[in-house]
């Protein structure tokens, strides 16, 4: 591909305007600040790039230094999918489990902490909230990361996440627009395809989003899906039928549209990113992620040729390339106006508690007595989604220790976990901690092994709750946030 001068002429700007690339390591190398200066507006930024507010603070304060405007994007969800801590686990409890309280003031309070967090560190743009209803209960990536499988349940707190967090000055971008929530495929590896028609597509998934753009969502993120009933041919991110005919007309939207990672496979295998970017901004996309797994200036480079590239053959229009780096500069000018307000009060710090303490179901075979001498954890460990990652903790294991000292854990997996926890956990009483035991045949087949051998196990399930409860003490904790942990621990504790 040819390479084009990186000077500052409007063509080659807007081309990096539309980007939003990640970087590695805790300050901004000098060819990221190096394109701030020739016309990149946005950065994303994931785990890797944090070690603390502190030094995440004196990061953004470094881009900013370069361009004032520039916005500062992070994947923080809360719950099994955080940034901001990712060593350690959120201090949120995820959407499924504020899904399960059904506060939308609640939710609403979260969403603004979070926010106040964020602006706190710097950081102006959320990939969020996650707004698929999760009508499939086998789905491999969103399951907790959504608020429920009733649509006009997901539509309220949509609404509400979005509203708390954009009060706080941080920009929501509302996800995976059309909905990803139908999925048996995660689209970080494969494309995945929703077969629905037309009107249950209307009815269900874009129910939370007609509410998210009625609640002022500065931005919206594509899904990298096949929806057939919509356009046969391209998934939604490279589609115009569901970009611009559906999401800026039937929809009305007139905000930023961000596309999800464009190295994931769904995109990154059949298209590649260069191909891929092209198409999105063609069919109504403005900004393009990218840095998930690629960060670094080439990859820029990359993509900032081949928009160049296709508008000078023709292939994309610059009026579009111009709207869509328009629509980045004004969600950057948005939050450069926007007041950050202070924080309204002590008593929002530990929302996220209280939250999670709200949304535990607790099932007893019969009158439970709480523990008083330290038991065996035994984590039945799913292999982890890209999204979650497996660099953040979770479980009971160590908030069980803080309230019950001594107490031990071991992780298993596969056709061998049961026979492998019960020989570790000895005469100790055993708390069995799983995700999804629906969606995993062996952890359920260890759960029946466990409770025929110890009938008095405690089972803690921090996933989606499908199975039906069983064991002395059943909790479910509807995410498996260092807060759902906590929470639950207080239950098998007595605290």
């Amino acid at each position: 591909m040819t390479t084009f001068a990186s000077g500052t002429d409007t063509l080659t700007r807007d081309a990096l305007t539309v980007l939003q690339p990640g970087f590695t390591g805790t300050t901004a190398p000098d060819w990221l600040l190096r394109r701030l200066g020739e016309g990149l507006a946005s950065v994303g930024l994931f785990g890797r790039n944090i070690a603390s507010p502190e030094q995440l603070a004196a990061l953004t304060a470094q881009l900013r230094a370069e361009r004032d405007d520039v916005l500062v994007a992070i994947d923080e969800e809360g719950g099994d999918v955080t940034r901001l801590e990712v060593r350690t686990g959120s201090s949120f409890p995820g959407n499924h489990a504020l899904g399960a309280v059904d506060d939308v003031e609640l939710t609403r309070e979260v969403a603004f902490e979070m926010g106040r967090r964020l602006a706190a560190c710097g950081v102006n743009l959320n990939w969020a909230p996650s707004a698929d209803v999760n009508s499939n209960p086998s789905n491999p990536v969103i399951g907790v990361r959504s608020f429920g499988a009733d649509t006009a349940l997901v539509a309220r707190h949509t609404a509400a996440y979005v509203t708390g967090l954009q009060s706080a000055g941080v920009a929501a971008c509302t996800k995976h627009f059309p909905g990803h929530g139908d999925t048996a495929v995660d689209s970080h590896h494969a494309l995945p395809r929703i077969d629905a028609d037309a009107s249950v597509l209307a009815e269900r998934e874009l129910s939370p989003f007609r509410a998210a753009i009625a609640a002022g969502t500065r931005a919206v993120m594509s899904a990298h899906i096949l929806v057939p009933a919509l356009d046969p041919d391209r998934p939604a991110t490279l589609s115009r039928p569901v970009l611009t005919d559906l999401l800026r007309g039937e929809l009305g939207y007139t905000g930023l549209i961000v596309t999800d990672g464009m190295e994931m496979q769904a995109i990154a295998a059949t298209y590649g990113i260069e191909r891929g970017s092209v198409l999105a901004i063609a069919a109504g996309a403005d900004a393009i992620c990218v840095g998930g797994g690629l960060a670094d200036d080439e990859t820029v480079r990359r993509l900032r040729d081949a928009l160049v590239a296709a508008v000078r053959s023709g292939e994309l229009a610059e009026a579009r390339l111009a709207e869509a780096a328009e629509r980045v500069r004004e969600l950057a000018r948005w939050t450069a106006t926007t007041a950050v307000p202070a924080a309204e009060g002590e008593g929002r710090k530990d929302i996220g508690l209280v939250a999670a303490r709200r949304a535990l179901r607790v099932t007893a075979a019969s009158p439970f007595t709480p523990l008083t001498e330290a038991p065996f954890v035994a984590a039945f460990t799913p292999v982890a989604n890209i999204a979650v990652g497996d660099e953040t903790p979770w479980g009971v294991a160590a908030e069980l220790a803080r309230l019950l000292p001594g107490t031990q854990t071991g992780s298993y997996t596969g056709e061998d976990a049961a026979r492998a926890a019960l020989e570790a956990a000895g005469s100790r009483r055993v708390v069995a901690v799983v995700r999804d035991e629906h969606r995993h045949p062996w952890m359920a087949a260890a759960l029946d092994t466990l409770l025929s051998s110890r009938p008095d196990t405690i089972i803690v399930e921090m996933g989606v709750p499908q199975a039906s409860p069983r064991g002395a003490l059943h909790i479910a904790t509807y995410g498996a946030a260092r807060v759902c942990g906590r929470a639950a621990a207080e239950v098998i504790a007595g605290e």
